[in-house]
This record gives structure tokens, sequence and C-alpha cells, in this order.
């Protein structure tokens, strides 16, 4: 293998970055996506239905047309850092939520067949709020 520099193979090839964007950790992707939720704060979101009855294959496969997460998945940034599709199973993965958490997010039995965006985003940083008292609380008991 012959060794070369960047300049040397932009001679020969187009060299880019493997990554425009820096790595986010878990509470930076969770407040972007609050955030991007509170951009529309009237647009009416689906929700997912009965995600706690379903098998886990298809919980994780489980999506809707314009849910929450198809919100997270349209921003070019957090598909840049990995947010591969907008399904239950990738949110739950790329955010780092336990099924009861996601759940309360996305779930119908929660929000109804809709949502407002400005909604939604509360119950993201509900959620996320949530974790951190109950951590808390564990650490103490």
């Amino acid at each position: 293998m012959k060794h070369q520099t960047i300049s040397q193979l932009q001679t020969i090839a187009e060299v880019e970055p493997l990554s425009t964007y820096p790595i986010m950790t878990r509470q930076q992707r969770i407040e972007r996506w609050a955030k991007l939720l509170e951009e529309h704060p009237g647009r009416c979101l689906g929700a997912l239905t009965g995600t706690e009855h379903l098998k886990w294959q298809a919980r994780d496969a489980a999506r809707s047309e314009g849910s929450p997460i198809t919100v997270a998945f349209e921003d070019p940034v957090l598909r840049a850092v990995g947010l591969k599709d907008d399904t239950y199973g990738e949110a739950k993965r790329f955010f780092e939520l336990s099924d009861w958490e996601l759940h309360d997010i996305v779930c119908s039995c929660h929000v109804g067949t809709t949502i407002k965006g400005q909604w939604a985003a509360a119950r993201v940083r509900r959620t996320i709020a949530g974790n951190r008292f109950l951590k808390w609380l564990r650490e103490r008991l």
C-alpha cells in the first residue's frame, strides 16, 4: 500500500471528511429533537397505535407517517449523526430511550391519534427530566 497525503489523494479522488457534524451526546440529540418539534408548535403529528401491545419485532418496525419521530428523521443533522429512519426501534436506539419512555412520547394511548408539535416537544422534555429524577432517586435508595 502506498501512503499519500490528503493533498496528493485530492488530485486523483474527491476526499471529504467522514462527517461534517461533531458527535452528539444523548442529551444533545434529545434536546435537538425537542427543539425541532417546537419549531412548528401547531403542526399535527401522527401517533403510533398500541406500541405497548406489539411484539418487539413489530414494535421496532412500527412507524406513522408524520410522527414526532418523522420530525427527527427530517433533520439532516440527526441523520448525519446516525438516525437511519423514522421507525420506533430506530428512535429507541438513536435517542437511547426505554420502551416506556418512547411509548409515553409517541403512543396514541397517551396522546390520541394526533399530537401538536409543542405537545410532543413537552413530552420529550418531560421524559428526559423524569429520567434525571429517577436516576437521582435510585442513587439515594
